[in-house]
């Protein structure tokens, strides 16, 4: 039975990806601020809930220290916030970059550093990151939105440095682009939903080789620049 453990796990994107990979038999640790919320709880299968804030470093160690010796088959970083009170020039908060690149690019890494062994003893051997296009450099043509994207390209960096760092325990290290999802974070008028842009982007997971480590895909498949 191969084993998730995901962050944000109990809405949106990362509640999608529990029922998905619980749906297929695999042991799920979904881990969230709320892991009592009723939609999660729902959930049928092995899933087993923990408590957790992405940027509770003490909280990351203990859940590791928790599951030692459990091979993790897929360390998955989706939980993520906005930022968007940072907004364009002229309303930049200093302590919104801060708590959004915390969030964002600090928090998953220290995921992966708490989570190594447990991944790297596993069958499957794979950590990926849910990120996003806007934190490509090439990519941008719309400017605007300062902290989230800037934190999306930390996230892009450090990720790389992690599928260069592990290449030689066969860790595969991706980071992938959900789409515009209408989440939360996403907005109703957005044109990808849940569950669309999770079932490309498991079947994306589901192809990964170890050559593709330090890529960038998009939901659908595409390969995505830096």
């Amino acid at each position: 039975m191969p084993t998730l453990l995901i962050t944000g796990a109990n809405r949106g994107l990362g509640l999608e990806f529990v029922k998905h990979y619980a749906a297929a038999g695999w042991r799920v640790h979904a881990c969230a601020r709320h892991p009592e919320a009723p939609e999660l709880t729902a959930v049928a299968g092995d899933v087993r809930r923990h408590e957790l804030e992405a940027t509770d470093w003490g909280g990351i160690a203990a859940l590791a220290q928790s599951l030692r010796g459990e091979a993790i088959d897929l360390l998955l970083a989706n939980a993520g916030i906005a930022g968007q009170a940072a907004g364009d020039l002229g309303t930049i908060d200093p302590d919104v970059w801060a708590q959004t690149f915390q969030t964002n690019a600090l928090a998953p890494v220290k995921l992966a550093e708490a989570f190594v062994e447990h991944v790297a003893s596993s069958k499957l051997r794979l950590m990926i990151a849910i990120t996003s296009r806007l934190g490509s450099i090439s990519l941008n043509d719309g400017g605007g939105r300062y902290a989230y994207n800037a934190s999306k390209s930390a996230l892009n960096m450090g990720w790389k440095s992690l599928s260069v760092d592990l290449k030689a325990r066969g860790i595969t290290c991706v980071v992938l682009h959900p789409g515009w999802v209408s989440t939360n974070m996403g907005g109703a008028q957005a044109p990808v939903t849940p569950p669309q842009s999770v079932a490309g982007m498991t079947k994306v997971i589901a192809g990964v080789k170890a050559a593709d480590s330090g890529r960038f895909f998009n939901f659908d498949g595409e390969a995505l620049t830096y």
